[in-house]
C-alpha cells in the first residue's frame, strides 16, 4: 500500500472538515467574507489557511521519500507525525483560551517533519542516505 497515498486521504479529509466548520461557523455569526470580526471565525480561518501553507509541501516531500524508496517505517512515522501535528494544533489555535503548547507541538512537529523530509532528500540526491 502507497503510504503516503494513505497519509493525504487521511490529511484531505480532515481539510474538508476544517472546511466545513469554517462554513458552520460562517452561517453562525453571519459573514459571508472575511471574520465578521468574529475571534471564533477567526481562528478558524488561521488553522484552515495554516493547514494549507505546510501541509501540501509536507506530502509533497514525503512522496519523494516513499518514490526513492526511503525506509517505510521512516515515511510511516513521519506521515503519521505530520496528521498528529496538524490534529492538536487545529485543536490548540481553535481554542478561544488558546493553550499555547498544543499550537506549540502542531507546529514545531510540522516543521519537523519538513526539515527531516528535506535533508533526507538531499542525502538520498547525493548518494549519502
Amino acid at each position: 500500500m502507497p503510504i503516503t497515498i494513505f497519509y493525504a486521504a487521511l490529511l484531505a479529509l480532515f481539510y474538508l472538515y476544517l472546511s466545513l466548520r469554517i462554513i458552520g461557523i460562517r452561517k453562525e455569526v453571519r459573514a459571508s467574507i472575511g471574520d465578521g470580526g468574529s475571534s471564533k471565525l477567526n481562528r478558524a480561518i488561521r488553522v484552515h489557511a495554516n493547514f494549507s501553507e505546510y501541509v501540501p509541501l509536507a506530502l509533497l516531500l514525503l512522496y519523494f521519500l516513499e518514490t526513492q524508496s526511503a525506509n517505510a517505517i521512516v515515511v510511516h512515522f513521519l506521515a503519521a507525525l505530520l496528521l498528529i501535528a496538524r490534529i492538536v494544533h487545529a485543536y490548540g489555535v481553535s481554542q478561544t483560551n488558546e493553550k499555547l503548547k498544543f499550537r506549540i507541538f502542531g507546529m514545531f512537529s510540522t516543521v519537523s517533519v519538513i526539515g527531516v523530509c528535506s535533508i533526507y532528500l538531499l542525502l538520498l540526491s547525493l548518494g549519502i542516505g
